[in-house]
């Protein structure tokens, strides 16, 4: 099956291309998890908790059809498949990187304002 892909004119913005590969709860951490190494499945779904089978499922077949995941499949019995980091996917992975650190930033100066309000010293 083919993918329908948009056309570079229907997006308003860059970010607005990105966030529609990326866009959902799930699929940075999918991205995060198999930028550490490639995992089948079952990896996957216990590097991600809270997903389902079915999300799990259908937004590595989204991202296999962006090109960002690659589906490998070893004729073994039983059938063994592997995900694992296109090119594209490294580079977007590097892209996510100091959305990534922005976000650490926040959380501790959240926390480190949140014990000066409190009088506790943070660290």
């Amino acid at each position: 099956m083919k993918r329908i892909v948009r056309r570079p004119g229907a997006f308003v913005c860059g970010i607005d291309a990105a966030m529609d590969v990326i866009g959902g709860k799930w699929k940075v951490l999918i991205l995060w998890a198999l930028n550490e190494r490639t995992c089948r499945f079952g990896e996957l779904r216990r590097a991600v908790p809270g997903v389902t089978e079915k999300v799990l499922s259908s937004h590595l077949k989204e991202l296999e059809d962006d090109g960002i995941v690659h589906r490998e499949v070893y004729a073994e019995v039983p059938p063994r498949v592997e995900y694992s980091l296109t090119p594209l996917g490294l580079s977007l992975n590097a892209a996510l990187e100091p959305l990534g650190k922005w976000g650490r930033d926040h959380i501790y100066r959240g926390a480190a304002e949140a014990g000066a309000v409190a009088g506790i010293d943070p660290l």
